[in-house]
């Protein structure tokens, strides 16, 4: 199922994990389709949640769709935000994309959300192919949410890393809308620490049986001015460098004086 594609303008694949017909990614091609050629491989449904989650033990179906009048490519995908980049990469796509795009989210990565989302892990795992990559995601969970406030800042974000020599992985936050306060600016971030205490909503079914709906709320644990939390509630757009390499270099020597060496 390879798509044979021009060679002339930069190939742009899209994925997410609120699925393809989140107002988000209809959001982010419109952008992206005035920057390059567009592939979007992106799940049927909902998706949160899935960090770096593959399907191995169901097939995955993949099919061509069209949505809209839009110029870009679509697949629908019954896997995860991480199975759509490799299907992409391997079965539809005839050549390595110039940048993989995952979002926009609807809803906070910041901090140690990112270690939860599959947009952030879709981007992680394009990274793992040596591709650019990008995750965006905004501060606001509702359907219609509004994103024209941050378009012009999404679209530097695209264009700089195209032009870019240098091999990123972002996780950038937009903070939400809100009317006659606009964004102040963008500015590079570390994860802040913090946390989510949860909260478990018991309850009995008709066949007596229990079950729970997760619920909880997020504590925050660092005060520090570039961290991304602190950036978001000024009001700025926080930029997150990640990679896959979660290896603790700083505890490597506290391993070694644990095993004697």
């Amino acid at each position: 199922m390879l798509v044979l594609l021009n060679m002339s303008s930069p190939l742009i694949l899209i994925t997410n994990d609120d699925g393809i017909h989140s107002p988000g990614l209809r959001y982010l091609i419109k952008i992206a389709n005035k920057i390059g050629k567009v592939v979007v491989v992106a799940p049927d449904g909902p998706r949160s949640a899935q960090s770096h989650a593959i399907t191995i033990n169901n097939p995955i179906i993949c099919e061509k769709i069209k949505i809209d009048d839009g110029k870009q490519l679509e697949f629908i995908c019954s896997g995860t935000p991480v199975d759509c980049v490799k299907l992409a990469l391997s079965e539809i796509l005839d050549r390595k994309p110039d940048i993989c795009i995952s979002g926009i989210n609807h809803g906070s990565n910041a901090s140690s959300n990112v270690i939860y989302s599959g947009t952030v892990s879709a981007a992680i795992e394009a990274h793992l192919h040596s591709i650019t990559s990008v995750g965006f995601s905004i501060l606001d969970y509702a359907e219609d949410t509004k994103i024209s406030h941050a378009e012009e800042f999404i679209s530097e974000i695209i264009n700089k890393l195209l032009n870019s020599k240098k091999s990123l992985c972002l996780n950038v936050n937009i903070p939400k809308f809100i009317e006659n306060s606009p964004i102040q600016g963008m500015k590079a971030a570390k994860q802040a620490k913090g946390r989510w205490v949860e909260d478990f909503d018991e309850r009995i079914s008709p066949m007596g049986k229990r079950y729970f709906w997760l619920t909880g709320s997020f504590v925050k644990e660092d005060d520090s001015s570039d961290a991304d939390q602190i950036i978001l509630d000024d009001n700025f757009i926080s930029i997150v460098p990640v990679k896959y390499d979660v290896t603790d270099y700083t505890k490597i020597d506290e391993v070694k004086d644990l095993l004697n060496e």
